[in-house]
């Protein structure tokens, strides 16, 4: 076969060099969007008079025999198709003839591959950020499930204050909404056709990107030829997106993880997600959540391959940027996909009420309430931490829970009749109902809450 660029050379491409430098098995993930923007490209060349309307007529009808052998599986690549524009241009050729060579006018494959990547990306980041809503939409039913449910909020990991659960899985809304946001905004700068720029000084021909722009769905076209065969900041950003989100789908998996161990026992995950050991009959493994948390460290991993392979590279275009392929799909592809299991499982999860709330009876996390208390009676608050600490500290003497201390030794050592009554009165239930700021485990905030991401995502 002889490739788009070999009238210059003498001898053939030696086979190891074709095995290392061919990215076809990277680049059939673009082959729609290759047809689509060749499609488009045609109707211009045409539109333009760069080339006849009968040849741009053949052209257009091969290339959506293509797009249909291809949305079939039918599309045969061959051994010596280099990347996914020389395929199909190959094909192209199979099917009209030399007329086929007319498309590559006033074209690089340079301008192209950006084309297709863009074109990826306007198709998989809506389809992300769909799975990022269904996600948020079932922490959101799961936090109405559980409004009436409690569990200890941890700090440092260790026991901090009782909040209602519903609270907790509103904080990954939060987290996931930014993630949204994100994509989004990223979403507006891929917006760009590069198509025109050709291989780094535009071209001689009088084409119109701006109509190419306007039929493939772009909002402009780029300004500068150098910059744009050369940027792949978009992809930079959206790996680093993914990375972001992947780490809050590790974090949640971890949490499930934790508390699916019978040693804490918070909630039981569906065995559809689970798997056993092959050694000891008794296990119920996490596996798939463990996995979620380790495919993060592959998104992470693409991160630094992304920032490495661009930080040393001269303007305009170098072949370096083949690679970048490898790390955008894996991560969108492992980003999609944790997002879609992690719903199911969330959506699935028993949660175990009793757990939950008996574990708020350690760490005397009511002691923050009491500080609170005191420091309305006018005691300075740092004052009231020190005397909430030795009440403490007489309660772990004893093994006792603070609302189990006697009424003499509550009042000697705050000093504060009141106190006696408000100590021995404090359930979770009561230190919940207590808060009232803005954001807070407030019952009726967290309500309000769930209210209000029901209409968001509606």
């Amino acid at each position: 076969m002889k490739y788009l660029w070999s009238g210059r050379f003498k001898e053939d491409l030696d086979e190891l060099a074709k095995r290392f430098t061919f990215s076809i098995s990277l680049d059939k993930n673009l082959a729609v969007f290759d047809v689509a923007g060749s499609i488009v490209h045609a109707e211009m060349l045409v539109r333009q008079k760069i080339i006849p309307r009968k040849d741009g007529k053949k052209i257009i009808s091969g290339l959506k025999k293509i797009e249909g052998e291809i949305r079939r599986n039918q599309f045969v690549f061959k051994p010596d198709d280099e990347d996914i524009h020389t395929a199909i241009e190959r094909r192209l050729t199979e099917l009209i003839g030399p007329v086929a060579g007319k498309l590559h006018t006033a074209r690089s494959r340079n301008d192209q591959i950006i084309l297709d990547e863009k074109l990826y990306l306007k198709r998989i980041i809506p389809e992300i950020r769909s799975v990022i809503i269904l996600l948020q939409k079932t922490l959101v039913n799961k936090a109405e499930e559980c409004i009436e449910i409690f569990f200890p909020e941890l700090t440092h990991f260790q026991p901090a204050q009782p909040v209602l659960f519903s609270h907790h899985l509103l904080a990954y809304v939060c987290m996931l909404e930014r993630d949204k946001t994100r994509l989004s905004d990223t979403l507006n700068r891929i917006n760009i056709s590069p198509l025109g720029a050709c291989a780094c000084a535009g071209t001689s021909f009088k084409i119109d990107p701006v109509y190419i722009a306007k039929k493939l769905g772009f909002d402009d076209v780029f300004t500068n030829s150098v910059d744009v065969v050369s940027d792949r900041d978009f992809i930079m950003e959206t790996v680093s997106n993914l990375g972001i989100l992947m780490i809050h789908l590790s974090r949640m998996a971890e949490e499930l993880i934790l508390w699916h161990s019978s040693l804490i026992g918070f909630v039981d995950l569906p065995e559809e997600f689970c798997t056993g050991s092959s050694i000891m009959p008794q296990k119920k493994n996490p596996d798939v959540l463990e996995l979620i948390r380790g495919k993060a460290s592959v998104v992470l991993g693409s991160i630094v391959g992304m920032f490495s392979l661009m930080k040393g590279l001269p303007l305009s275009y170098n072949r370096d940027l083949q690679e970048d392929k490898r790390f955008l799909f894996e991560s969108c592809e492992i980003a999609h996909l944790s997002t879609l299991i992690i719903s199911r499982i969330i959506e699935k999860t028993k949660i175990n009420v009793v757990d939950m709330s008996m574990a708020c009876k350690h760490g005397y996390m009511e002691a923050t309430d009491i500080a609170e208390f005191l420091t309305t009676k006018g005691i300075p608050f740092r004052e009231s931490h020190y005397i909430v600490g030795n009440l403490v500290k007489k309660a772990i003497e004893k093994k006792l829970p603070l609302n189990e201390l006697d009424e003499l030794t509550i009042e000697k050592i705050t000093k504060c009749k009141a106190a006696v009554k408000f100590v021995k009165s404090l359930s979770p239930e009561k230190s919940i109902r207590l808060k009232s700021s803005h954001g807070s485990t407030s019952p009726s905030f967290v309500k309000k809450e769930i209210e209000k991401w029901k209409i968001i995502l509606k």
